[in-house]
């Protein structure tokens, strides 16, 4: 009936306003994959960088609320459940943070340090410092929850 169309059509509006119906949808891609993925095909195993690129991925991701895809990317890679430690994270890469760089990803700051530092140094000799100088304060969002020791 006319009721129930109109029904549907402020539901999904109301929805959309929110912020829900993408959530919704990305929580259905992430089961549908879940569904569709087959356990009985084993995973090639990760190479130390693939973890450590995996890893920077999913901290940027979690930081930034796309949790299914960061779910989607851990059952999709192989990725072990449990985050890597990020200070084990940053000295593997040889990243040296300041305090400001602590409250965002890791990935923020090698983009930073590229994009603004690279140029000026020598980037082989000079190891990447994290910092939020040169992000606007309103591209970033709630500091990452503290990582799992690992």
């Amino acid at each position: 009936t006319l009721t129930d169309l109109f029904m549907v059509i402020v539901l999904k509006d109301t929805l959309e306003k929110r912020g829900a119906l993408g959530q919704i949808k990305a929580r259905i891609r992430a089961e549908v994959f879940n569904a569709l993925d087959d356990q009985s095909e084993p995973r090639p195993p990760l190479s130390h960088e693939n973890l450590l690129i995996n890893e920077l991925i999913r901290e940027y991701l979690e930081y930034n609320k796309y949790k299914y895809t960061a779910s989607v990317l851990t059952a999709e890679s192989g990725q072990p459940e449990v985050p890597l430690d990020r200070q084990f994270l940053a000295k593997e890469l040889n990243i040296v943070e300041d305090a400001n760089g602590k409250s965002v990803p890791l990935l923020y700051g090698i983009i930073s340090y590229f994009l603004y530092h690279g140029k000026e140094e020598n980037t082989q000799n000079a190891l990447p410092k994290v910092s939020l100088l040169n992000y606007p304060k309103q591209n970033l969002g709630k500091p990452p929850t503290e990582r799992s020791q690992k």
